[in-house]
């Protein structure tokens, strides 16, 4: 239970947006990185320069300590000091002013050091003071005629540029991270866009959305564009599938209703009577079946499978021909013993309704394959009338029929198989391809799908 509350109060810490997330994951190891640099090398490389400069001021203030306990009286020993400290730039006062102890300032880090650099080195120090005056260093030692005080300049025994190199530091990283912000915003935009596109989407309106931005930001928006599209497809197919019910039933059921009008309480009904009416029954249960077969493929139920593809086609020619239909399986190019991916119940139904559609308004059906390296092609040929030209992309659309030459009277189709074919191949990656035939004249159905 602790770690889920400590868990929950970081994620409330954490910033909500992609953005902020991003931003945090960029710009928090250069935070750490500056804060580890700052403190474990600059602290440690400025200490060593503080100590060097003030071992070497050290050896300076005790030369002139040691002249200074040579003299016989405290004005020699004044004199003999400053001939010294003058050229060194060191202020040598005797006796000195007064001394109250260490002193720094509290944010004065290297003056830590200096202190204890020159009491080591010094034992005759008596106080050392850095805060009266920040840039200069008044040292007050014991002398042989008292207490005397030497001042100099602080750069002497400190680096001069530490605050300089921060700043330095500090504007780099600041013009790096605004630099980064507008990558990363520039990053971020197309994965706005989509959210906004999909947010849209999920309230019933399309707004228009291109894939842009990096290749995963890509390939989710390629991704989301292919899912509206199908759902797209799907609701406008819905409607046009209920639309076509509404219309293809009402006939049938119309002469239902004017034959059972017709039919007398005191009379038997007539075999011709009753025949037609079982085959209105019968056309309307083809139509329900169509229809069925239709929204069955929509919902992809089956999964993709490794199958040679040589030996699926033979076993659906097979069962063609013990149903009685003229078809027959002539080239099969490529490996044999090849194998495609794909599924395979619908496949078989895609090919089953082009098939139908072939014997129906043909005399007889041929079919052809070629596995290549990449992709599978199956081809089915009739005899039949063919589609014009101007009407193969038409003759694709759920519910189309195409008179005179395709025409419903002659097969009592409900205007799918073409449809279902199309969207079999469309879901398997591939396309279905509509033509003249080059050896009856008839149409040519070809599905064409990646292995």
């Amino acid at each position: 239970m602790t770690n889920q509350g400590e868990t929950g109060q970081l994620k409330f810490l954490l910033p909500r947006g992609l953005y902020g997330r991003a931003a945090l994951i960029l710009f928090l190891p250069v935070v750490v990185l500056m804060l580890v640099v700052s403190v474990m090398f600059l602290q440690r490389h400025f200490e060593g320069v503080t100590r060097q400069m003030t071992a070497s001021m050290a050896r300076e203030l005790g030369f002139v300590a040691q002249q200074m306990e040579q003299t016989d009286n405290a004005a020699l020993a004044l004199l003999a000091g400053r001939s010294i400290a003058v050229p060194l730039e060191l202020t040598l006062d005797l006796p000195a002013s007064g001394s109250d102890g260490d002193q720094r300032l509290y944010y004065d880090l290297s003056g830590r050091v200096v202190i204890e650099g020159l009491r080591a080195a010094l034992p005759q120090v008596l106080a050392v003071d850095l805060a009266s005056d920040d840039k200069r260093v008044a040292v007050v030692m014991q002398g042989r005629f008292g207490p005397y005080s030497l001042t100099f300049a602080r750069r002497m025994v400190s680096a001069s540029n530490p605050h300089q190199l921060l700043v330095l530091m500090g504007f780099t990283s600041l013009l790096m991270t605004g630099i980064a912000t507008v990558f990363l915003r520039n990053q971020l935009r197309p994965i706005r866009r989509l959210a906004r596109a999909a947010e849209e989407y999920g309230k019933g309106r399309i707004v228009p959305y291109r894939p842009g931005g990096a290749t995963e930001v890509r390939s989710a928006g390629t991704a989301f564009l292919d899912m509206r599209n199908r759902l797209e497809r799907q609701n406008e197919q819905r409607k046009i599938m209920m639309s076509g019910i509404s219309h293809d039933l009402r006939t049938p059921l119309t002469r239902l209703r004017l034959g059972l009008s017709m039919l007398s309480a005191d009379l038997p009904p007539e075999a011709e009577d009753i025949a037609a009416m079982e085959s209105d029954i019968a056309e309307m249960n083809r139509m329900v079946d169509a229809f069925l077969d239709y929204a069955r493929d929509e919902g992809q139920d089956s999964a993709p499978e490794p199958t040679r593809p040589f030996d699926f086609l033979r076993e659906i020619v097979a069962d063609a021909q013990r149903a009685g239909q003229k078809v027959a399986l002539l080239d099969l190019e490529g490996d044999q013993a090849g194998e495609a991916t794909f599924r395979r119940d619908m496949l078989r139904r895609a090919l089953e309704n082009l098939i139908g559609n072939a014997v129906r308004y043909g005399t007889h059906a041929e079919l052809d394959a070629t596995l290549g390296p990449r992709s599978l092609r199956i081809g089915v040929e009739d005899d039949g009338p063919g589609i014009p030209e101007g009407s193969l992309e038409a003759a694709m659309r759920p519910f189309t029929r195409l008179d005179p030459a395709r025409s419903r009277n002659r097969g009592q189709g409900a205007g799918l198989g073409l449809a279902i074919a199309a969207d079999v191949a469309r879901a398997h990656g591939g396309q279905l391809r509509l033509g003249r035939g080059s050896r009856h004249g008839g149409l040519r159905a070809e599905i064409v799908i990646p292995r």
